[in-house]
């Protein structure tokens, strides 16, 4: 796949999960896809590695259980024929209270034939704890 694809087929899941189609998101990774939000301990319920399409839906699951994402905006990213890096700024609010928080993430894909095979997520671990602390 060229980086053009790669970042295409990156765009297709971002405009999915505005969406909320997870279906749309599960169609684009692979059978056995490494899926994790990098992050030491549990301060979210996202953290932690996921395998597989099942692990995957679980992810999105935790995440929109938890929290109410009210902006998400990729930019600034750079591929090549098998990684995809994305810079994203996103702004949410825990479903336990109003501390509405805004950061960049960084997200890291990893792609083979057309479908994602490792995503990794790193965030702001502090700042989420600290939005998700009761």
């Amino acid at each position: 796949m060229t980086p053009q694809d790669n970042m295409q087929i990156v765009n297709e899941i971002y405009a999915a999960v505005g969406r909320g189609e997870l279906e749309a998101i599960l169609q684009r990774v692979s059978d056995d896809v490494d899926w994790a939000a990098d992050a030491d301990g549990a301060a979210a319920p996202w953290y932690g590695p996921r395998t597989g399409k099942t692990g995957v839906a679980s992810f999105f699951e935790d995440l929109n259980r938890s929290i109410k994402i009210t902006q998400f905006t990729p930019h600034s990213a750079a591929a090549s024929d098998s990684d995809v890096h994305v810079l994203v700024d996103w702004t949410f609010r825990p479903m336990t209270n109003d501390r509405q928080t805004s950061m960049t993430m960084h997200h890291h894909w990893q792609l083979r034939d057309g479908k994602v095979t490792r995503f990794r997520g790193s965030e702001d671990t502090a700042l989420t704890a600290q939005a998700l602390s009761e």
